[in-house]
């Protein structure tokens, strides 16, 4: 199962493709620009949490990205995060 650390580091690698930062991605795609910050990556209890459906579509329309690609970077960071639990 993709975790929200996967989807975090989707999200931070887009940022880094896009050669900015991901406030700005996320300035740049109509949100408030501390939706991507680390520290709303948790919630109140400190546990982490998905980014909402609304925002994820946001940011892939912005970039012009189907979710069948996002998918598939997620897809690349849940087996990098596999990979690493074996080790």
């Amino acid at each position: 199962m993709i975790s929200q650390h996967d989807v975090w580091d989707t999200i931070d690698e887009l940022a880094a493709r896009q050669k900015t930062s991901p406030s700005r991605m996320a300035i740049n795609s109509g949100l408030d620009a501390t939706i991507f910050n680390k520290s709303k990556r948790d919630d109140e209890y400190g546990k982490s949490r998905y980014p909402s459906f609304r925002t994820v579509i946001k940011l892939l329309d912005s970039l012009n990205m189907t979710m069948a690609e996002f998918g598939a970077i997620c897809d690349k960071h849940h087996k990098k995060s596999q990979e690493k639990k074996k080790q």
